[in-house]
């Protein structure tokens, strides 16, 4: 017979501290892109300077 150790998965790091929720995306704030029109929800990497985010990407900033 196989025995089978089933280990309890726990959702909190080492601390004992519970992980943040992750958003969905509709619940990101969003801007609208000056060159194409298009919305742009943020992300991570923007998250120090989201204020100063003008451009959807690299390719619309460089079109101004």
């Amino acid at each position: 017979m196989i025995q089978v150790a089933v280990l309890a998965v726990s959702w909190k790091n080492t601390r004992g501290v519970s992980m943040p929720k992750q958003r969905k995306k509709s619940e990101l704030p969003s801007k609208i892109c000056p060159v194409c029109g298009r919305p742009f929800v943020w992300r991570k990497k923007w998250a120090k300077d989201w204020e100063t985010v003008k451009f959807c990407s690299q390719r619309c900033r460089e079109a101004k």
